[in-house]
């Protein structure tokens, strides 16, 4: 039987499930009306706080996520609403976390946990590995694990090694996890809703760099699709987008590295060259048909990632493009990534992360003159 989850008792001092709801609720009439400038950071945090209001099964939990409201404060303001049984700090021991959330999702709740920092996760890769991706299939589906795994990642905050990692590649070769990593502040809020949702583990990858990106969104109106379950407000599992259309070649991109190939089409666009920019959005499942409709429509493709090349997703895509649209394709696909070393010290970064300049070289590179 599923345990009743409510909020931090009176006698504690904190706030009850009624009064969570209520202050949730005045949260969301006091949003303006209409699109407003709004942070990734904010987005993430609103998600949040909407799965919190509507479901007392999901909490969250992990280092430093209670008072603090996280690192990166996107769990800002939850422990204050909920309480402290329901938005709480743990020990520094991420294997512990994740082992505890096993439990919890076990059991008939939905736990969203932290790991801080990319890398930091490691120590809890075995329990990932052995248990959260093969629950479900061990039981033969008797036992579902609705369990979100939140890991800022990637580089370009000045940060060193163990703090810009880009991992993602760990996960997605694991069978039995799905992989997201939203790149605009709008996805930021529909995709971790979606992902709070779903009854598969969720590894939900967020660009560090991109937390105080802002965006024109209308938060209210998110929450409300989401809510009512239509296309527009869900179904971002699985589905690329089209981030800006274009007919002579294709960028593919995800998490980090869309503004960058965005970037790079603004530049390759001044230069007579139109460039189309696909948003992965989700790694696991991966959407062929959207990624292969564009590269079979212009006939080349550079794909765009800040992890190391060799091992890839970025190995995955091409390999997945080019046996799919072999005979449209125009020359070889190119790739634009981290370099094979760890990651290098901040004054460095700029030299190993992907640019436009790395990119526009990329796309020089595609045989034009054939």
């Amino acid at each position: 039987m599923s345990p009743t989850i409510t909020t931090s008792s009176e006698a504690n001092g904190n706030v009850s499930a009624a009064t969570a709801r209520a202050a949730a609720s005045a949260a969301a009439s006091a949003e303006a009306a209409g699109p407003q400038p709004v942070t990734m950071a904010k987005a993430l945090n609103t998600a949040l706080a909407d799965a919190m209001s509507a479901d007392s099964s999901v909490l969250v939990f992990g280092e430093d996520v209670g008072m603090l409201g996280g690192v990166f404060r996107i769990t800002d303001g939850l422990t204050a609403t909920f309480g402290e049984q329901r938005c709480f700090d743990t020990p520094l021991a991420e294997s512990g976390i994740v082992g505890m959330a096993v439990g919890m999702a076990i059991n008939g709740m939905r736990p969203v946990i932290e790991m801080q920092f990319d890398a930091f996760a490691y120590p809890a890769f075995e329990q990932i590995v052995s248990h959260v991706a093969k629950m479900h299939n061990r039981t033969r589906g008797a036992v579902k694990l609705p369990l979100v795994i939140r890991i800022p990642y990637g580089g370009g905050i000045g940060g060193v090694e163990h703090h810009c990692d880009s991992s993602e590649s760990y996960y997605a070769h694991t069978a039995g996890l799905k992989v997201y990593t939203p790149a605009t502040v709008a996805d930021g809020y529909r995709m971790l809703r979606e992902a709070i949702d779903s009854d598969d583990p969720v590894v939900f990858m967020e660009p560090k760099k991109m937390y105080w990106t802002k965006d024109s969104v209308d938060l209210s109106e998110l929450r409300r699709l989401h809510e009512e379950g239509t296309t527009a407000g869900r179904g971002t599992e699985g589905r690329a987008a089209v981030a800006r259309p274009g007919t002579d070649a294709t960028l593919i991109a995800y998490g980090p590295s869309v503004p960058t190939a965005l970037a790079a089409a603004e530049a390759a666009a001044l230069e007579g060259r139109s460039l189309e920019v696909i948003d992965v959005r989700t790694i696991v499942p991966f959407d062929d048909e959207t990624v292969c409709e564009s590269v079979r429509k212009t006939g080349r493709a550079v794909v765009i990632a800040e992890a190391h090349s060799f091992a890839s997703v970025s190995s995955e895509i091409v390999a997945r493009v080019q046996e799919r649209c072999f005979h449209y394709l125009a020359a070889p696909i190119r790739r634009v990534t981290g370099f094979d070393v760890p990651y290098p010290a901040p004054k460095l970064e700029k030299y190993y992360l992907p640019g436009v300049d790395r990119i526009l070289d990329a796309v020089d590179d595609l045989q034009w003159e054939n």
